[in-house]
């Protein structure tokens, strides 16, 4: 499904509400998906997975579709993928869960967790506590929130019990207005956004721009529109610690050479 203009935000987070009210009408106090959460293995330190690299880590995203491309691979196999990712260098994984408009699924997450070692992010748009003990009872080790969609009592409030939890938020801006609630929650990681959700028009000078606002304690990461070594340096040049890099990936004719080249980028500030 294509979703045009600046009405995908609010699509996607209607269809996401629905789905995610339809489970706690199900579970209203969270007491079964709390226990799963509870029940899953230690979560693996995101934070540290890319903290250590003495290059520009890379954050390698399982996606089947996206709606400003359409369906990308039928036959991805999540498990296969993960493999793959971890074996050529990627210091971490991102996982879409979203189903209607990426074609991802929880399923996807438990099978790239089964398949490797190195910590995964659940990437979805994440608007109830719901989500959150969800991901962590599917195996995640981080979870994305992105700021756009989240009003600042939530969003610290879902930061909040993404640590309790275990794991690491990943907050999500793409405006310099953004950039206060973000660092608000204390976020330990920044993810600069270089695709303006609203139009789905990709500028990797995003990062540039916002750079400047992000404090040296936080290890910032430059997501969309990383095609290759190029962006990928330049990026790294305007001080993005790690990468967060999907269709390139999963369309690529040659996905080990593409990920060792990636994963040797060096970086401005060690």
């Amino acid at each position: 499904m294509m979703i045009a203009s600046n009405a995908f935000l609010e699509e996607i987070v209607r269809s996401r509400k629905k789905i995610v009210y339809d489970k706690v009408s199900e579970d209203p106090d969270l007491s079964h998906i709390m226990e799963l959460a509870r029940e899953a293995r230690p979560a693996i330190d995101f934070h540290h997975a890319l903290a250590k690299s003495e290059h520009l880590a890379l954050i390698a995203e399982i996606k089947r579709a996206s709606p400003s491309k359409g369906m990308m691979r039928t036959d991805l196999d999540p498990a296969s993928q993960a493999e793959a990712y971890q074996e050529f260098g990627a210091s971490a994984l991102s996982v879409l869960t979203e189903e209607e408009h990426f074609h991802g699924s929880l399923e996807d997450l438990t099978r790239a967790r089964a398949a490797c070692s190195i910590p995964i992010l659940r990437k979805d748009f994440i608007i109830h506590p719901y989500q959150v003990y969800e991901a962590r009872a599917y195996g995640a080790d981080a979870v994305l929130l992105i700021a756009a969609i989240l009003s600042k009592q939530d969003l610290f409030r879902l930061v909040d019990l993404t640590r309790e939890l275990g794991m690491h938020p990943l907050l999500e801006v793409h405006s310099q207005e953004e950039i206060p609630k973000a660092l608000g929650s204390g976020a330990q990681i920044i993810g600069i956004n270089n695709r303006d959700l609203t139009t789905f028009r990709v500028d990797i000078e995003t990062t540039e721009r916002l750079a400047s606002f992000i404090p040296k304690d936080c290890l910032l990461v430059s997501e969309s529109g990383i095609k290759g070594v190029r962006e990928a340096g330049k990026v790294a040049s305007w001080g993005a610690r790690a990468i967060l890099v999907g269709e390139a990936l999963v369309t690529s004719e040659n996905l080990e050479a593409l990920i060792r080249d990636l994963s040797r980028i060096p970086l401005v500030c060690p």
